[in-house]
């Protein structure tokens, strides 16, 4: 692992990368839309990119809605980057984004909610947001799928930050939605013995089905370890943020069901 002051950098798989940030980054969410918007997620992701030997001039983000829409990007019609800053993406609304394209930086934001890395050895990537109603309805899975219909073959995942059973208690009928879509592995306990949803493990049990194996994230609870923010624990209003990128050549194909155009 690698470290950038605020973050944590995994290598995925070749030269795709996967960093998580901290608190002590600040809150990252883009105040609105525009190129311009969100200087401090811009400034993040072309530090990390130049600390493994890129040069990031995008980052694309998502109006988080918490289900399981995909988007894809490519290169073309993304706005311009600007001297010394990425310019910044906003892709509407969706929960996973990924793409084959260097130069650009995948992002989501997150305050106990999965940021889930994803990459292949063709050099697609992805980044998910995987609150628990999108988990339950299929967000992992339909983002791995995107990646497979652009020709990838071994996808891993890699999990940054996110709220822990000992910490996340949840109503019993919720639980039950969850653990009917992935087993009884997904049921966990608070440290005080109530019902709780087990978010990593759920996560494990989506990528696994849709055939992809996980890989060393970044194993820490949100609303306990100290680090993070956390809506759960501590109503946070800040956001950190999962940052995935690749400073290897274009995979090709960035495109696919609804592309961001």
């Amino acid at each position: 692992m690698t470290r950038v002051s605020g973050a944590s950098i995994r290598r995925l798989l070749g030269d795709t990368f996967a960093a998580w940030s901290d608190a002590s980054r600040g809150d990252l969410r883009p105040a609105g839309h525009g190129p311009d918007d969100g200087a401090a997620l811009g400034r993040l992701a072309l530090e990390l990119s130049r600390e493994t030997g890129g040069s990031v001039e995008r980052v694309a983000w998502m109006t988080q809605m918490h289900g399981s829409d995909v988007r894809a990007v490519s290169w073309e019609s993304s706005p311009d980057g600007h001297v010394g800053a990425p310019a910044m993406w906003h892709l509407g609304e969706g929960d996973a984004v990924t793409s084959g394209t260097p130069g650009v930086a995948l992002c989501v934001l997150t305050a106990d909610c999965g940021a889930l890395a994803l990459a292949s050895p063709e050099g697609f990537f992805g980044a998910v947001h995987a609150g628990w109603r999108g988990l339950r309805d299929g967000v992992v899975e339909a983002a791995v799928e995107r990646l497979r219909g652009w020709g990838a073959t071994d996808v891993v995942g890699s999990l940054g930050p996110c709220i822990h059973p000992g910490c996340y208690e949840f109503a019993e009928g919720d639980l039950d939605s969850v653990a009917d879509v992935y087993g009884g592995q997904v049921r966990g306990r608070t440290t005080e013995g109530r019902p709780a949803l087990d978010v990593p493990a759920a996560i494990a049990v989506a990528l696994a089905r849709a055939g992809g194996r996980m890989v060393t994230g970044v194993d820490s609870c949100t609303a306990c370890g100290g680090a993070s923010f956390s809506h759960r624990a501590r109503a946070d209003t800040g956001r950190q943020a999962l940052v995935v990128w690749t400073s290897g050549p274009d995979a090709g194909p960035a495109a696919g069901p609804d592309p961001v155009a």
